[in-house]
């Protein structure tokens, strides 16, 4: 594990309705590197928390079945999904990468919320 790789995750979600007893959510997601090195994408690890305390996980390889590399100062984009019982939720989590000298890293992703406008705000 080498020093810490200078990664920007930015997270933008948009509610898009209800799915049957459900609340559909979009989220585009922004990777911008900031190191000297290529990285590339090889795994995501979200911690998706429902408004009612339950809390889910989703490990997986790359995204959206991509495993994208960026070369110094490139940044990615790609937009998901998140089907949650409840009005109000969140996600956090990290990304993992590798550098094109072979160091592992993680980088966080900040934790940001899925709200329905009809949801109350407390």
């Amino acid at each position: 594990m080498s020093a810490k790789i200078p990664v920007d995750v930015v997270a933008q979600p948009e509610f898009l309705g209800q799915h049957e007893d459900k609340f559909a959510f979009a989220y585009t997601i922004y990777i911008t590197n900031r190191s000297d090195h290529s990285i590339t994408l090889r795994n995501r690890h979200w911690i998706i928390t429902h408004a009612d305390g339950v809390v889910e996980e989703v490990i997986g390889e790359g995204v959206i079945g991509e495993t994208p590399e960026l070369a110094p100062g490139k940044s990615y984009s790609y937009t998901s999904g998140a089907l949650i019982p409840t009005p109000m939720g969140s996600m956090r989590g990290s990304y993992g990468f590798v550098t094109d000298d072979g160091n592992s890293f993680r980088a966080d992703i900040p934790e940001f919320t899925l709200h329905s406008p009809d949801a109350p705000l407390h």
